[in-house]
């Protein structure tokens, strides 16, 4: 018998909203098992009973094989946080189609390699929590978000989908969409006028949300007694009228 707190697998965890919620879910006790593409930058956070795995979301043998070693060391991934993904904003016509590509492998297949990698072991379990990361975006339209929003969009119908198909094995899917947020992700950002249209945005609400509280509301839904399933999560300052 062990007291141990079970195993947080979260994707995107070198940067931004990310980073932050392994250091909060670190702090709560929990071992990790942690995906990034630099994973020097989370061994450089120095927390405890953590596995910083070198994996690309897009790669679905990848993902396999880091929760493998993850949950030989640790023990079942009892939550996974699908929060890796990039911002590429533009409008359509402006856009260079390979950045199209960029924002569905990441969005969105990473997301569908995510769950399809963790699922089974929750379903035969009975037990388990999986917490997309979406976006605003994900529920409404902004200028020179088009296939940026497009693929929260589909994130947050993907994760409708699975909630379904995983409430008949009491398994939560549960969904989360910041608004403007002081992360890292402006920096995929690569067209002018989108990024200024961004920044403006960013400076109206003092820099926008706190990454800490973002992730401070994912390690609350998921503290929740796995018969409470907090489905879906807004969270955006409050000054944020848009």
């Amino acid at each position: 018998m062990t007291d141990r707190k079970p195993l947080v697998m979260i994707t995107g965890a070198s940067a931004g909203i990310g980073q932050e919620t392994a250091r909060v879910f670190s702090a709560a006790g929990y071992p990790l098992l942690l995906i990034a593409r630099r994973p020097e930058l989370i061994e450089a956070m120095g927390l405890p009973d953590t596995l910083a795995v070198n994996a690309d979301v897009r790669d679905h043998a990848a993902l396999v094989a880091a929760i493998a070693e993850g949950e030989a060391k640790f023990g079942p991934v009892d939550c996974l946080i699908n929060n890796a993904g990039i911002s590429r904003l533009a409008r359509l016509d402006e856009q260079d189609p390979e950045q199209w590509r960029d924002l569905v492998d990441i969005n969105c297949l990473g997301v569908l390699n995510g769950m399809h990698a963790v699922a089974p072991s929750m379903k035969e379990r009975r037990h388990g929590t999986i917490i997309n990361v979406s976006s605003i975006a994900g529920r409404k339209v902004y200028p020179h978000h088009d296939v940026y929003g497009g693929t929260k969009h589909f994130v947050h119908a993907v994760s409708e989908g699975m909630r379904q198909t995983m409430s008949a094995h009491r398994v939560r899917v549960m969904l989360i969409s910041p608004g403007v947020a002081k992360s890292e992700i402006d920096k995929t950002i690569t067209h002018q006028n989108a990024y200024e249209f961004w920044d403006n945005g960013r400076k109206q609400l003092d820099g926008g949300l706190d990454v800490n509280d973002i992730a401070r509301t994912m390690l609350f839904a998921y503290q929740l007694p796995q018969d409470v399933n907090l489905q879906e999560m807004t969270i955006t300052h409050t000054g944020q009228e848009f």
